[in-house]
C-alpha cells in the first residue's frame, strides 16, 4: 500500500444558538371570523349619512314642485295700470298666499330696474353670478329672511307689452323683466325629512342587535366541531394513536383531521421501531453482561494464577464484546437524529478521504495479519458529505471486513469514478466467507446475523452503514468479490455509490443545503 498524506478533519463547527423567545399573540378563530363579519357594519354611519341626504333630497322634491305652482301663479298676476306695473292680489290673496301653520312664506316682486312693486322688501334678488333665465323659467336657491333660512323659487316676467310705449320707438323691442320671488323657510322640510329618517333608522337599530346575537350564536354552533375534536383528543390515552374518525367533523376541517392521522401513523410507526430497537439492545446486552459476570465470579473462585488470567481474559474480550455494542448503538442512535444543522455537508475529494480513514486502520490489520490494500482514484472526485459520517461509514465496512476475512487475507479499500453516470464508487472488498444473495438484504436490518456464521458480532455496523448513505443519498450494495477464486470463500465487495459533485467550486467548505 502506497504511503498517503493523512488529512486532520475538519472539526465540526460549533453552533450557538441563540434562543430568542418571541412574543406571539395567539388568533382567536372565533373572533377573526367575527370581525370579518362585523366589518360591513363599520360602513353603516356613512349609511346614515347617505340616508340622510337622500331623504333630504325627496323631501325638497314636492316642496320645490309647490314653490314652483306658487311662482308661476303669481307672476301671472302682474299687471300693467297706467303704465305703472302693479298686481292683482287683494287682501284675501295675499293670506291665502302666506298661509302656512309651520312654515313662513315670504314673496317679493321688483321691477326692471330693481324698483319695489310688491312683497317682501327684505328678499334680495337672486346672486348676480346667476345665469339669466329665460322668461317663464323657474329656478331655486337658497337665502334667509329675517334671519331664517328660506328656499326660493324666482322668475322673470316680461312686462314690455303691458307697459304703454311712450319712449323711443326702439325701445320696444327690449326685454322689460319684472323679478317674481316666492320663498318659503324649511321647516317642514326638516320635518319630513326627519320623518323619512326616522322610518329607514329606527328599524335598524331594532335588526343591529338581533343580527349580532344571530351571528354570534351561529358562529357557535359552527365552531364547536373544533371543540369537539379538541375533547376527543383530550380524552385519548397517552399511548393511544389510533386514526381519529374524520366522518365526525366538517368537511373543512377534514383535511387537518388526515394529516393529523398520517402524522399519527408515522409516530406509532417510529414508536413502534423505538420499542424494538431497545427491546434488541436489552437482549443483545444481556450476553456480553452474563459473560462478563459468570467470568468475574469464575475468577474470585480460582486459586491457580493461570485460571485467573485465563478468566480475565475472557472478561476482557466480553468487555470489549459489550463496549463494541455500546459504541454502534450510540453511533447509529446520532446517525439516525443527525441534522445538517448539527452536522454541515461539506465538499471533500473521497480518494484522499478515504485514504486518511485507511490509514487509521493499518495497525488493526497489523494485529490480525491480514493484507490491507487501498486503490485511490486517478483524478479527484469531490462529493458532499459529512466527514465524521462518512468516517464512521468507512470505518464500519473496514472493520466488518477485517472481522470476517481470515488470518493472511486481503480487505481492498478501492475508490473510482463512473463519469457516464456522475457517481463516486467507494468499494471494500474481502477474502471472507461472503454474503449469500438471500440474505443481503438482511444483513442490513439492526441485529441481524448470519446463522453459520462462527465471529460474533453485535449486527448493528451494516444497519449503521445504510443509515449513513441514506443520509448523503448513496446507494449501497453487496456482490461476492469478483476478483477471488476460492470457492469456499468467495469474499464479499460492498459498494457505496455517491453523487459525484460535477465541479470543485471556490466556496468547497459550504453547507449543502
Amino acid at each position: 500500500m502506497r504511503k498517503a498524506q493523512s488529512t486532520a478533519a475538519q472539526p465540526a463547527p460549533s453552533n450557538h444558538a441563540v434562543t430568542q423567545t418571541e412574543e406571539r399573540v395567539q388568533r382567536s378563530l372565533f373572533g377573526e371570523i367575527l370581525d370579518w363579519m362585523l366589518v360591513p357594519l363599520l360602513l353603516w354611519p356613512s349609511s346614515i349619512a347617505i340616508t340622510y341626504v337622500v331623504a333630504k333630497s325627496i323631501a325638497n322634491q314636492p316642496f320645490d314642485q309647490a314653490l314652483d305652482d306658487s311662482v308661476t301663479i303669481l307672476s301671472q298676476q302682474v299687471v300693467s295700470v297706467n303704465g305703472k306695473l302693479t298686481t292683482r292680489l287683494n287682501g284675501t290673496s295675499r293670506d291665502f298666499l302666506r298661509a302656512d301653520d309651520v312654515d313662513n312664506v315670504y314673496y317679493s316682486i321688483t321691477g326692471p330696474h330693481g324698483e319695489y312693486i310688491d312683497g317682501d322688501r327684505d328678499m334680495h334678488p337672486p346672486p348676480a353670478d346667476e345665469d339669466p333665465l329665460h322668461p317663464g323659467a323657474v329656478n331655486f336657491w337658497d337665502s334667509s329672511v329675517h334671519g331664517s333660512d328660506v328656499r326660493i323659487a324666482y322668475t322673470y316676467v316680461d312686462v314690455r307689452n303691458a307697459l304703454d310705449s311712450r319712449g323711443a320707438s326702439g325701445t320696444k323691442d327690449q326685454p322689460k323683466l319684472v323679478l317674481v320671488q316666492v320663498g318659503e323657510t324649511l321647516e317642514k322640510r326638516a320635518r319630513l325629512a326627519n320623518e323619512i329618517i326616522k322610518g329607514v333608522i329606527l328599524p335598524q337599530f331594532l335588526i343591529l342587535p338581533i343580527a349580532l346575537a344571530l351571528i354570534w350564536f351561529a358562529l357557535s354552533p359552527g365552531l364547536s366541531p373544533l371543540s369537539e375534536l379538541q375533547q376527543r383528543i383530550r380524552a385519548r390515552r397517552p399511548d393511544d394513536l389510533s386514526p381519529i374518525d374524520s366522518g365526525q367533523v366538517p368537511e373543512e376541517i377534514s383535511p387537518l383531521v388526515r394529516s393529523l392521522n398520517d402524522m399519527l401513523s408515522r409516530l406509532s410507526l417510529s414508536i413502534q421501531t423505538q420499542k424494538r430497537f431497545i427491546a434488541d439492545a436489552a437482549h443483545q446486552m444481556k450476553t456480553p453482561l452474563a459473560g462478563m459476570r459468570m467470568q468475574s465470579e469464575l475468577a474470585l473462585r480460582q486459586t491457580s494464577a493461570h485460571d485467573i488470567h485465563r478468566s480475565l481474559e475472557q472478561l476482557a474480550k466480553s468487555s470489549e464484546s459489550a463496549t463494541r455494542l455500546v459504541n454502534q448503538l450510540l453511533s447509529l442512535a446520532r446517525a439516525e437524529n443527525q441534522s445538517q444543522e448539527s452536522a454541515p455537508f461539506i465538499q471533500l475529494d473521497l480518494s484522499e478521504f478515504a485514504r486518511a480513514v485507511v490509514l487509521d486502520w493499518v495497525q488493526a490489520s497489523f494485529t490480525q495479519r491480514i493484507d490491507l490494500g487501498f486503490e485511490e482514484a486517478e483524478q479527484p472526485l469531490p462529493i458532499l458529505g459529512n466527514p465524521l459520517m462518512l468516517r464512521e461509514l468507512l470505518g464500519n465496512l473496514i472493520d466488518n471486513a477485517l472481522h470476517y476475512t481470515p488470518v493472511e487475507g486481503r480487505v481492498t479499500v478501492r475508490v473510482r469514478s463512473e463519469p457516464e453516470a456522475g457517481l463516486a464508487i467507494l468499494e471494500i472488498e474481502d477474502t471472507g466467507p461472503g454474503i449469500p444473495p438471500a440474505e443481503r438484504e438482511q444483513v442490513f436490518h439492526r441485529f441481524y446475523r448470519i446463522l453459520d456464521s462462527s465471529r460474533g458480532g453485535g449486527g448493528l455496523g451494516l444497519a449503521l452503514v445504510r443509515e449513513i448513505a441514506q443520509q448523503h443519498h448513496a446507494d449501497v450494495t453487496i456482490s461476492y468479490n469478483p476478483h477471488s477464486n476460492d470457492a469456499e470463500q468467495p469474499g464479499s465487495l460492498f459498494r457505496v455509490s455517491f453523487r459525484l459533485r460535477q465541479k470543485s467550486t471556490p466556496d468547497s467548505n459550504s453547507d449543502f443545503h
